[in-house]
């Protein structure tokens, strides 16, 4: 696959359900493949089993300025799978920060790239994140040994022009592990958003009877996932 092109999952207009820019009207490019198995992962297609088209850099960018021109979308949000898998996305961050949009970036950030985004939603993995080990070995093993390699994220973070630091809560004892894994990273508490592991509205007004308050205590934000209460837990959303 050359330099400048990537295989592409999808891309659409929407707004941003989650973290700090919540509410933005937002052009997505989800990028296809993944180097982690999250057991919970909702966007199989673009992991478990990776689809889609090799698109250009030049095709991307173009359709980014429609969607800004267009649909009013000037922030663009490079996500996946994980977008960092790809060495284009270093030109593809620079050409669309120069055409005057914000670009967030969503990543586990196990992959180092020469990346400046105008945020880094950073969301490390916690143990317990990988798939069944009897069903999965292969790939338990791989998701284990790469999920958390804190010099990469370090790195990353300090290219970044702001940050946010997500994790995906699925068990309350992980909360030990995730104020650890905080100290080791150059942020700070406010920096961080704690998202529940819901797909539904039930599940996720479930969590927000207690996980905000448990938020607030350790100076850290919670982070609903609007983009399942307005569209469902569905593709192009």
């Amino acid at each position: 696959m050359r330099l400048e092109s990537m295989r592409l999952a999808e891309s659409f207009v929407s707004r941003q359900g989650e973290g700090g820019r919540t509410g933005n009207r937002s052009f997505f490019i989800r990028t296809s493949g993944c180097n982690l198995r999250c057991w919970f992962c909702d966007t199989p297609y673009a992991s478990w089993r990776p689809e889609g088209e090799t698109v250009t850099v030049d095709e991307l960018v173009d359709r980014a300025a429609r969607a800004a021109a267009v649909g009013d979308a000037t922030d663009v949000v490079l996500t996946g799978g994980e977008p960092l898998l790809w060495r284009s996305t270093e030109p593809l961050v620079r050409r669309i920060r120069d055409a005057g949009l914000h670009v967030t970036i969503e990543t586990a950030g196990t992959i180092d790239r020469q990346v400046r985004p105008d945020l880094l939603s950073l969301s490390p993995k916690l143990f317990g994140s990988g798939p069944n080990a009897t069903e999965h070995p292969r790939w338990a093993d791989r998701h284990e040994r790469r999920r958390l390699p804190i010099e990469t994220m370090c790195r990353l973070i300090r290219r970044a022009v702001q940050t946010q630091v997500k994790f995906v809560l699925s068990d309350p004892d992980q909360w030990s592990e995730i104020a650890a894994i905080v100290a080791r990273l150059p942020i700070d508490a406010d920096q961080v958003w704690i998202m529940p592991e819901a797909t539904t509205v039930e599940a996720l007004d479930a969590a927000a009877d207690w996980l905000p308050e448990r938020c607030d205590e350790s100076g850290y934000r919670f982070a609903d996932r609007m983009h399942v209460r307005w569209y469902g837990n569905r593709r192009g959303t």
